[in-house]
C-alpha cells in the first residue's frame, strides 16, 4: 500500500484499552474501505490477557462472522438438540444460524473479527453459503482459490495480520486482501442482493412470495438462490432479522407485549418461544443477564459484534448455557 492508503487506514482506526483487576482488554474498531461496503460491515480487532478463562453465549445475527485468530484457540459449541463436542479453532467462520453458540478461551485471545453480509461472504470466501449455515468451521477447510495469489489461505492472512505491529496496518492489509478476493470470487446475483436488502429493510417481515415477485423469480427460485448465496431460506433468514429487532426493542425499554406486536409475532408467548429457541433463554432472562449498560469510560471495551446491540452474554463459570445460568456481571468483557 502507498503512504496515502496507510494514512487513510490510520484515520479510520479507534483503539481502546483497559488494564483492570481481571487483566488486559484491548479493542480496535475500523470501518472497511468504502469500496468494500456495504458488503463488508465492520472490522473489530481484539487482544485479551485475562486472569481466568472466559465463556460467552453468542446469539444469532444477520451476518457472517469471520474471525482471524493470531495463535490462541477458541473453543466453540453450537447449542442444538443433540449434544455435540466443541470445536477448537484459531480462525473461525460462521454463517447465518438460528441457534446460539458458546465460545470459550483460556483467558488469552487475539485476532480480528470481520462481519460480512451473506452475499458478500459468497463472493469473498468463494463458498456456497449453505456450507456455512448453522455451522462453525475452520475457514481453510473451505478450500483455496488459486487466484487469491500471495494470501492463499485464511491462516496465511491471519498470521500476516498478527505479525504487523499496529492495528491500522492490519486493517489496511485486510482492505487490500478482501478487495482482491471480492474481485476474483463468484459474483452474487443482483436479485439476491435486492431480496436480502428488502428483507433487512423490513426487519425480516417481508413475505417470501412478495420478495420473489419483486425480484422476478418464483418462490422456489428465490429459495434456491438464498440457500446458495445467503445460506438459509428467506423465511429462516427473516426469523433471525425479526429476533434481532426484538432484542433491540426490548433493550430500549419496550414491553414484551409491545415488542411482539411491533415485530409481527402472534403474541407474547410466540416471542418468548422464538427468543428461547434462538438465544437459549427467555427475554426476561436475557435482559436480567445483560444488566444495566455501563458508561463508556467505566468498563472494558465492548465485545459485541454489532455496534450498540447486545449480541452476547458472559456465562457464569461452570454453566452450560441452557436455562440461562448467566453471570451477574455479564456486562464485563
Amino acid at each position: 500500500m502507498n503512504a496515502g492508503r496507510w494514512h487513510e487506514a490510520r484515520t479510520r482506526t479507534k483503539v481502546r484499552a483497559l488494564h483492570g483487576p481481571d487483566g488486559l482488554w484491548e479493542v480496535a474498531l475500523a470501518r472497511p474501505h468504502p469500496r468494500l461496503r456495504p458488503g463488508v460491515i465492520s472490522y473489530r480487532g481484539f487482544r485479551l490477557a485475562l486472569s481466568a478463562p472466559r465463556r460467552r453465549l453468542e446469539v444469532p445475527i444477520g451476518a457472517v462472522t469471520l474471525m482471524l485468530g493470531f495463535g490462541d484457540q477458541l473453543r466453540i459449541r453450537r447449542l442444538t438438540a443433540s449434544a455435540r463436542p466443541p470445536v477448537a479453532l484459531v480462525s473461525v467462520v460462521s454463517g447465518l444460524t438460528t441457534r446460539p453458540a458458546i465460545g470459550e478461551h483460556d483467558g488469552r485471545l487475539a485476532g480480528i473479527e470481520v462481519l460480512l453480509t451473506p452475499w458478500a461472504s459468497f463472493t469473498i470466501l468463494g463458498t456456497e453459503q449453505h456450507e456455512l449455515a448453522e455451522r462453525v468451521l475452520d475457514p481453510d477447510a473451505l478450500g483455496v482459490r488459486p487466484e487469491r495469489g500471495r494470501w492463499e489461505s485464511v491462516g496465511d492472512l491471519a498470521a500476516a495480520l498478527g505479525a504487523l505491529p499496529r492495528w491500522s496496518e492490519r486493517f489496511g492489509l485486510l482492505d487490500e486482501v478482501l478487495t482482491r478476493w471480492s474481485g476474483t470470487g463468484p459474483p452474487c446475483s443482483p436479485r439476491t442482493v435486492r431480496a436480502w436488502e428488502e428483507l433487512v429493510r423490513t426487519r425480516g417481515s417481508a413475505p417470501v412470495a412478495r420478495l420473489a415477485d419483486e425480484v422476478g423469480w418464483s418462490v422456489r427460485q428465490l429459495e434456491n438462490r438464498f440457500r446458495e448465496q445467503i445460506g438459509l431460506g428467506p423465511k429462516a433468514a427473516g426469523r433471525i432479522l425479526r429476533l434481532q429487532r426484538a432484542r433491540r426493542l426490548l433493550a430500549s425499554g419496550r414491553s414484551q407485549a409491545e415488542t411482539a406486536a411491533l415485530c409481527g409475532f402472534y403474541d407474547q408467548a410466540h416471542l418468548s418461544g422464538e427468543f428461547k429457541a434462538m438465544t437459549g433463554c427467555t427475554p426476561r432472562q436475557f435482559a436480567h443477564a445483560s444488566g444495566t449498560p455501563l458508561p463508556a469510560h467505566s468498563g472494558p471495551p465492548s465485545a459485541e459484534r454489532l455496534a450498540g446491540e447486545q449480541t452476547s452474554l458472559v456465562l457464569a463459570p461452570g454453566s452450560s448455557g441452557h436455562g440461562a445460568v448467566f453471570s451477574k456481571t455479564a456486562r464485563r468483557r
